[in-house]
């Protein structure tokens, strides 16, 4: 069996692979979990020595890596060699402050001693996503390792280039074999790395549908599970927001990576005193985008990862417009070859749409009426996701009492756009999943949280 991907701006086959049997399969994760059993010993000094490496390998090679990303999944270069660059900051981080996040913490009891110890807990499986292609990888997998467990890989099918290229960076790193393995297998082969011995917990990032059968297995084998699924991120912009800045930090989030990011901000509320204002400025940004192939200059934004997924995003957009959404701009499919789509705007966006309701995973912004700051908080949270969200207002006290106390979501900002960042938690509530990456909090969800007591 093949894996094979295509690249999205042109159509054509771009990498193939053959899919690892199920012997072959099996081999992969027992090398991991006999390398669990020494990489669990190894010293702090020892871990961190390999992910610096890891670093520099990935810094030589940005501009390899972001055109095989550009060229499986459309990223545009210039966004490839961001993404590079994070990793490798990623890597330093975990790489100088590891040790400390997880130094046995003592508790005062009646004990002689008593403490809680984390412990590494066995073999990590990951299943990734496409649209980040090394960075999703790479936030899950690094503090995982620098915690002494070990990892494979579960990527998606749309990207195995890149799944390769990232085992073959820690082989340059000179990480022990099994440290991390990447699995070129089929999805429906995904329960039985769940279910093997030597797999302790999953992290799995990708749509809530998917979520819902990878917690499912989890469960049904009783592997923990942490969860990073889909998003329909509120930018909440109050009444006396610097509108200017507002729509420039808006029309950038709903761009990321084409629109096709979890935390891209995608439904804009709008209180009414400025809503014209800024529906009008937002359209005219919008429109001043250039769309074109990744590797050219200059270029604003690619094509979606794939023709089915620009369809069914075009599809979603259409329903809208049915159920009375306006098209301010773009909602058409372009006739060139490629899974092309332009910036679009939708107003008059209302609950019970599709784009009010649902992910739009591309370049599409849907910007929602509000009465008031009431409304507009009763708007944001009218959502069954709960991933990202941002507010914009000149009244920073009062805007943090909205980020902290009122907005159902797992990371807020306020004045500035959502993303995810090594020293802080990231995750979502609802049906935007469960658990939390980076940062201490989550390099402890695949830690065994050990109590030792001493009479």
């Amino acid at each position: 069996m093949l894996i094979q991907s295509i690249n999205p701006a042109t159509g054509f086959d771009a990498y193939s692979f053959n899919a690892s049997s199920v012997e072959e399969l099996e081999e992969m994760l027992n090398v991991s979990g006999r390398t669990f059993e020494v990489w669990s010993r190894a010293s702090f000094e020892e871990r961190s020595e390999l992910v610096f490496r890891i670093a520099g390998v990935l810094e030589k090679k940005k501009g390899h890596l972001a055109r095989m990303m550009a060229e499986e999944m459309g990223k545009l270069y210039s966004a490839g060699v961001a993404e590079i660059e994070k990793c490798a900051f990623l890597c330093r981080y975990f790489a100088e402050n590891a040790e400390s996040m997880l130094e046995d913490e003592i508790v005062e009891t009646e004990a002689k001693k008593s403490y809680i110890s984390y412990r590494p807990s066995g073999v990590i499986l990951a299943v990734m996503p496409w649209n980040f292609p090394f960075w999703q990888v790479l936030r899950c997998a690094v503090p995982a390792i620098m915690a002494g467990n070990t990892v494979v890989l579960k990527h998606s099918s749309l990207v195995p280039a890149c799944a390769v290229e990232i085992e073959k960076i820690f082989r340059e790193a000179n990480a022990p074999a099994g440290v991390f393995k990447t699995l070129l297998i089929p999805n429906d082969l995904t329960e039985y790395c769940i279910a093997h011995p030597v797999v302790t917990a999953v992290s799995f990032t990708g749509s809530t549908e998917a979520g819902r059968v990878v917690a499912s297995l989890s469960g049904k084998h009783l592997k923990k599970s942490v969860l990073e699924l889909g998003g329909s991120d509120p930018y909440v912009v109050l009444n006396d927001a610097d509108v200017s800045h507002a729509v420039k930090t808006c029309v950038e989030s709903r761009m990321i990576n084409s629109g096709q990011s979890c935390i891209a901000a995608k439904r804009f509320i709008v209180d009414q005193h400025i809503h014209d204002v800024f529906r009008d400025k937002f359209v005219e940004e919008m429109k001043k985008l250039i769309m074109g192939f990744p590797m050219a200059e200059p270029t604003h934004l690619g094509p979606l990862a794939s023709v089915k997924l620009r369809d069914q995003l075009h599809d979603q957009v259409m329903k809208s417009v049915a159920m009375g959404a306006k098209i301010e701009t773009g909602a058409y499919k372009p006739a060139s070859p490629g899974a092309f789509y332009p910036p679009t705007v939708l107003s008059n966006v209302q609950p019970g749409m599709p784009a009010f309701d649902e992910e739009l995973f591309g370049p599409v912004a849907a910007i929602i009426k509000a009465e008031d700051e009431v409304d507009a908080i009763m708007l944001a949270n009218d959502s069954s996701f709960g991933l990202g969200a941002a507010v914009f207002s000149r009244d920073i006290e009062y805007a943090e009492k909205v980020a902290k106390d009122l907005i159902d979501a797992g990371v807020v900002f306020i004045n500035e756009a959502v993303k995810s960042d090594p020293r802080l938690p990231f995750g979502g509530v609802k049906q935007s999943g469960y658990g939390r990456e980076l940062s201490m909090v989550g390099m402890r969800e695949f830690c065994n949280v050990k109590t030792v007591y001493i009479s």
